[in-house]
This record gives structure tokens, sequence and C-alpha cells, in this order.
């Protein structure tokens, strides 16, 4: 066998015995890669190994101790079925098709046993519980709002406010007729109506702005935005519908001064009231502005002017709201909170019970003053002292009990308050001396 110069076995070794060596090197050297790899699985295998014997050790604890094991907490039984419930699942396995009896069968000689009265009764009820018990169930589904003819003037009458509309057109016109001057029947229904279609615009485009915060509280989650009755567009279109004629008419039928006044108003309470219920309790003080200009409104369309009058008649306006709405507030401080609305009531409780009161004992000294403007006679101060200081006395009981009762009790009290203070006021009509009429006729 020759041997190899190249290796050292070939170099010190000769014969068999080299080759021999030669042989065994070449293997070793061959062999070596794969042997290397061989082992590094083999390592990677007892690593493996020993992860699988932490997690039969581990096993092995756990069957040991039950209580070390993740078992699956075991589902509570349902609470216990309404009677209403029972009924419906006995009905279903205890009432079967009945045939219908032919009148042959029955004779009208033979009375009926008492089994058979009992029977017929216990299958009356139970069919009447199934009927019930479905009832709720098909209440909670959801039903497509489709909206019909003779239910839209019901829905734009609440998208419109009507009793709120209807309180700015009596205090509207509460001021034309304590204006001085004749009565002018043409100029008041203009402004009859025209102040009636811009209270109905600004009142829709209020529910239109606040359709995420209404469904919040439980005093406006039926309007008729929040439920789907009528479309966002159709509450706009209503709006513009009523807006453009409303201040129309107050502008080229009655005079511009009451068409200003009535568009200015509608901006106050669509674009700065209603923005600002939810930045701040400023919100009240703007919200009576909007309140007290209506009777002003009243006063222009009657003499086209702003007179002290017309001004007084809007300071009355604009303290009685504070006992009113402050009181009704107090009662719905949570949904207030609920809808996201900043209110001196929630806020500000303490603050609110004193505004309350405050302008509860204004009113005492604005009715003091008509006089003093020749709105009305010094009997007018006299007779509406009064209910004034009833007001102030429940006004002074929320502000020192700061309950429902009490809030509840002002709040209604100045639903009667305001109207019997403006009838009075009606009925002690300072008239103009000599008769004259100071009066300006209306533009159009």
């Amino acid at each position: 066998m020759a041997t190899s110069p190249h290796t050292l076995s070939s170099r010190l070794l000769t014969g068999w015995v080299g080759g021999c060596v030669w042989y065994l090197e070449r293997r070793a050297v061959e062999e070596s890669p794969h042997k290397f790899i061989h082992l590094f699985r083999n390592i990677n295998k007892q690593w493996i190994t020993f992860q699988h014997f932490t997690f039969l050790k581990r096993m092995y604890v756990t069957q040991l101790n039950r209580s070390l094991s993740q078992q699956v907490k075991p589902k509570s039984e349902p609470a216990a079925l309404s009677f209403l419930e029972k009924a419906s699942s006995q009905a279903k396995a205890e009432i079967y098709e009945m045939k219908p009896l032919s009148p042959s069968s029955l004779s009208l000689s033979r009375k009926p046993n008492e089994k058979e009265l009992l029977t017929l009764e216990s299958a009356s009820v139970v069919e009447g519980s199934v009927d019930v018990g479905k009832e709720p169930k098909d209440e909670k589904q959801w039903k497509e709002m489709k909206l019909r003819l003779d239910e839209l003037p019901g829905i734009l009458a609440r998208l419109s406010k009507i009793k709120l509309t209807a309180l700015v057109v009596g205090t509207t016109s509460a001021g034309f007729a304590l204006a001085p001057g004749p009565f002018d029947w043409s100029c008041f229904l203009l402004t009859f109506v025209g102040t009636g279609l811009a209270s109905c615009a600004a009142n829709s485009i209020n529910q239109f702005f606040e359709v995420p915060f209404d469904s919040n509280m439980n005093r406006t989650k039926n309007r008729p935005l929040v439920r789907g009755q009528i479309s966002p567009l159709l509450a706009v279109s209503f709006a513009t519908c009523c807006a453009v004629p409303g201040v129309a008419l107050l502008t080229w039928g009655v005079n511009p001064l009451t068409g200003a006044l009535g568009l200015f108003n509608i901006f106050l309470y669509t674009c700065c009231y209603t923005p600002l219920k939810r930045i701040s309790i400023a919100n009240t003080w703007v919200g009576a502005v909007v309140g007290a200009i209506p009777p002003v409104m009243g006063w222009t369309a009657a003499t086209g002017s702003l007179d002290a009058g017309a001004c007084l008649l809007g300071g009355i306006l604009y303290s009685w709201q504070f006992p009113h709405f402050n009181a009704l507030s107090w009662g719905l401080r949570e949904d207030y909170s609920r809808g996201g609305y900043c209110m001196m009531s929630v806020t500000h409780p303490a603050l609110c019970r004193r505004v309350a009161l405050r302008h509860c004992l204004a009113l005492i000294g604005l009715c003091t003053a008509a006089p003093i403007l020749d709105v009305t006679t010094w009997t007018f101060p006299a007779i509406s002292l009064p209910i004034n200081v009833y007001i102030s006395y429940l006004g002074f009981r929320f502000y020192m009990d700061a309950d429902r009762k009490s809030s509840r009790r002002l709040f209604f009290c100045s639903l009667w308050h305001l109207p019997l203070l403006l009838l009075l006021m009606l009925t002690c009509k300072q008239l103009p001396a000599g008769g004259k009429s100071d009066r300006r006729e209306p533009q159009g």
C-alpha cells in the first residue's frame, strides 16, 4: 500500500500499519463536523427532555394538591324565573290542541260540572299568561320607526316644545297689551304668529344640536329626534320653514326693530345658550335674557321703540326665570349630570339657591317700579305684594332646606305666579293722558 506524503502517519509509519492509521485519521477528519452537529442535537434533546421533566413534576404536584390547579368555576344557577315565565313554560308543556266543540254536542238543558268549569278556567288563565309572557319579549325587539302623516302634527309640536312656545307667545302678548295706546288687532296677530314661528324654529334647532346629550337624560330621552321618529333633515327643514316666515312677518309686517329682536333671540338661543350649557353655568343668565326678550318684542311691536316700560317687563321676566328654572333644575341634578350639562344646581348648589332667593326679592322691587315708570297705577304694587312675598318665602325655604320638597313647591308656585302677575299688571295698566295714542303705525 502506498503511503501519503501529506499525513503524519505516512511520514512516521510504513506498511500496513501506516495504512490503517491513515484510514482512521481520514475518517475522523471527514466525520468530525457530523459528530459535532449530532452532539449539538443531543444537547437540545436533553434540554427539551428537562422541560418535559419540569412539566411532569408540576403535574405531579398539582395531582397531589388539587387546590393548586386552575379549575373552571362552576356556572351559577340562573335566578328564579318570574311567575309569568314559569306559567308560560308550564303552558307549553300542558296545553294541547283542543278540538272545537260542535253546537250539536252541547245540550242547553245540561249544566256543566264543576270539574269542567275549573278545567276551562285554568286553561284560559294559562293561555292568558302565555300571551302576557309574550308581550314583553315583543316589546324588547327593535322596530322600524315609520312616519305617518296623522302623527306628524304631534311630532312637530313636541319638536317645537309647544308648551314653551305658548309661554313665549303669552308673554309677548302681555307686552303688546301693556304698551300704551289703543289695541291694534292686525298688528297683534302678526306679532303673535311671527313670535310663535320664531320660537318654534329656535326650539327645533336646539333639539337638533342636543340629540346625543338628550339621549342620556330621562327627561328628554323621548324627544322625536332622540327616538328617531323624524330625520334630522326634516327637523332642520321645519326649523327653516318657521324661522324665515316668522322673521319676515315681524320685520315687514310689524316693524324692523321687532324683527331684529326676533332674529337676535333665535341666534342667542341656538348659538350661545345651547352650546354654553355644556361649558359654563353662565348659560342660566344667557337663557334668562332669551326669556326676557319676548315681552320686549310685544312692547316694541305696539310702540315701535324701546321704552322704559319695555325694559321693566323684560326685567320682570328675567328675574322670574331664576326661581323657576333653579327650582326645576334642582330636582333634575342627576339627569343634568348624566347628560353632561353644566348647571348651577350640579356644580354650584349653594349659588343656585342664593340666586333663586335674590331674584324672588327682586320681583318686589320691580313691581314697585312699575307705577314710577307709568306702566301701571300705584294699585299694582299693593295687590301684587302678597304673591311676591309668598314666592319670596318659598325661595327662602328653598335656600334654607335645599331639598326636593322645597324646590318642588317653589317651581309649582312659579307656574301660577307669572300669569297672575301679568294679569294684575294688565288690570292696573296706566292709561295715557287725554286718551291719545302714541303708538306708531306698523311698517308694511
